[in-house]
């Protein structure tokens, strides 16, 4: 893995992280919030990888979901109060405050679109 900058894939980033925030401001339901979301998110990590390194895009989708399944893991054990950061709003909502096992799946499917398409 070497840097390499890709401009087609930060616009890609981008785009995907407008559409995250656009769902964070205006969403508030029971799927497309936390879980495209969530699936989105992992194609936004892809993109940004893929963004700065030179990485095959199988690497790209298993290094961005494992990733993902670690900061789940952790918020298991609430990550944020153990760093101290638990009074921190944007701590709790980047590194999360609650594990669902759902999520997973949805880091899995995310993985898998940005391996399919956003090669």
């Amino acid at each position: 893995m070497r840097l390499a900058f890709s401009r087609r894939h930060f616009v890609i980033a981008v785009l995907i992280f407008v559409v995250e925030v656009l769902i964070a401001r205006f969403v508030h339901d029971a799927f497309v919030r936390p879980f495209v979301g969530d699936l989105l998110v992992v194609a936004l990590l892809y993109a940004l990888l893929k963004s700065f390194f030179s990485i095959t895009p199988a690497k790209a989708a298993i290094v961005v979901f494992v990733f993902a399944c670690v900061i789940e893991t952790l918020q298991y054990f609430y990550l944020p109060a153990l760093l101290g950061l638990a009074h921190h709003r944007l701590a709790v909502i980047v590194l999360g405050a609650t594990f669902d096992v759902k999520d997973l799946l949805a880091y899995a499917m995310g993985g898998f679109i940005a391996y399919r398409f956003v090669k």
